[in-house]
């Protein structure tokens, strides 16, 4: 189906079509004209199937509404046939869009930028952590018609009585799992009694049952569920391979190789913590890539320097933990590596989602050492795959392959991930999780004599200042 049909506003067809796409999506295609229609929404959909433009082009078609019918009764009123309307003073946003991280946040708003790039004087703003308050409280204090935040600080700028949200006339919640996952439900809830109890409510998740079906309940009215497929659905341009390392001395050999070979355009490398993604990409930059790393303890600006980097190809190697999962849209990704396994299933899926995007192939590769075993099979369960275990000819594993553990009875009901790796809480800092076969608390996970403190590395003009290991 092609944008046309869906009624969209000329300028946002001419705008999709700049941006190079011409077909919407299975998500696009049932999302935009419900959407469209005032319907609330619980939508389903995986990651890399188009769901950003699905709720942003519908959130500017609100925009330009609201624009026509200001201008209409503007001539109503300059022919004595009606009230001239009046402009509140500090209106807020007409939209406002809520994401868990930082990275989402900032792929939303240029999502609005793009497609609303010949819509005059749009007005986009972006409200996150780590960044100064002061171009943020500049653009509060104008009109706006898209807002995008993080709970935190929108909640901060709340409470200050700088973000007035009684005008907001479409709230979409993007990625609401994550969001509760990261323990925003009451702020989820503040964010939204704040906002007139008339607003169209869309919500974007992975799941909705429990705690994320019981706040779909409470925020939604009478919603249309769409399920495109389920986070269990095959990457059909994603190729899986699964190599088991013998110990870690073996993994880092498999990952040289990987990341030395022909077909290697752009990589993502996931570690479990901040800790290994900085020493990692240290010892990637020592042998001679162009590599940053990317997690919740750095700086929002070195964060936004290092994607820029990214897209425009200065660098080749990312090392990033979880929290960069749901926020990278490079289409030049052509690997993505789990050198460290994810502490949940679902995030696997989101990972390997960094690659095979706008119609490319990718490849997603799985280092595992047989303590990995729990976690590899628990999310071969989940997404209903087997991942196809190969070697690299030189570096077969001297160790035959695990072989999968009888599935132990769970009484449900509980939670955990047992032996699972500890990860990145977004910026929160890392979690705990002891389980079998977890290093002793405060052992360095990755040990190297005469490994760096840190490093600033420079790919074609730009800087990207490392943090070195930091105590426990």
């Amino acid at each position: 189906m092609s944008f046309e049909t869906l009624n969209l506003h000329e300028t946002l067809v001419r705008a999709v079509a700049d941006a190079g796409y011409t077909q919407a999506t299975d998500v696009q295609q049932q999302a935009i004209p419900a959407a469209m229609e005032g319907r609330d929404l619980m939508v389903s959909s995986n990651t890399g199937s188009g769901k950003t433009a699905s709720f942003v082009l519908p959130a500017l078609m609100k925009v330009l509404a609201a624009r026509e019918a200001w201008a209409e009764a503007n001539k109503l009123a300059d022919k004595n046939l009606g009230p001239r309307p009046n402009r509140p003073a500090n209106p807020g946003p007409r939209v406002l869009v809520l994401t868990p991280t930082r990275e989402l946040a900032l792929q939303v708003a240029k999502a609005a930028a793009d497609y609303g790039r010949h819509i005059s004087n749009l007005r986009v703003a972006t409200i996150v952590g780590g960044v100064p308050y002061g171009a943020q409280l500049k653009a509060l204090r104008g009109p706006l018609d898209i807002l995008i935040a993080t709970p935190g600080r929108l909640i901060d700028h709340m409470e200050s009585g700088r973000a007035n949200l009684g005008s907001v006339d479409v709230l979409v919640l993007d990625e609401a799992d994550r969001m509760l996952d990261m323990g925003f439900i009451d702020p989820i809830h503040h964010i939204a009694a704040a906002t007139p109890p008339t607003r169209q409510t869309v919500m974007y998740s992975a799941t909705f049952g429990g705690h994320v079906g019981r706040l779909a309940q409470e925020l939604l009215n009478n919603p249309l569920r769409i399920e495109i497929s389920s986070q269990t659905a095959a990457h059909a341009d994603i190729e899986q391979r699964l190599h088991w390392a013998d110990d870690f001395e073996h993994k880092n050999a498999l990952l040289d190789s990987i990341l030395t070979s022909k077909d290697m355009e752009q990589a993502v490398v996931f570690t479990s913590t901040q800790r290994d993604a900085d020493w990692l990409a240290d010892r990637l930059a020592d042998l001679g890539h162009h590599v940053a790393s990317l997690h919740g303890g750095h700086p929002q600006g070195r964060r936004t320097r290092v994607l820029q980097g990214l897209r425009n190809k200065q660098l080749k190697i990312l090392v990033a933990t979880d929290v960069a999962a749901r926020g990278i849209d490079v289409p030049s990704i052509s690997h993505v590596i789990n050198f460290g396994l994810p502490m949940k299933e679902e995030d696997y899926v989101h990972r390997i989602g960094r690659t095979g995007r706008a119609g490319r192939s990718g490849l997603a590769v799985t280092l595992a050492e047989r303590r990995d075993t729990g976690m590899v099979q628990r999310i071969q369960r989940f997404t209903t795959q087997k991942i196809p275990a190969t070697v690299i000819e030189g570096l077969e594993p001297k160790r035959p392959e695990p072989k999968p553990a009888p599935r132990p009875f769970v009484k449900h009901g509980g939670g955990g991930n047992f032996g699972a790796p500890r990860g990145d809480a977004g910026g929160f800092g890392g979690g705990n999780f002891a389980g079998p076969g977890a290093r002793p608390a405060g052992q360095r996970p990755f040990s190297r004599p005469g490994a760096p403190a840190g490093k600033t590395f420079k790919p074609a003009g730009k800087t990207f200042a490392k943090a070195g290991p930091r105590p426990r």
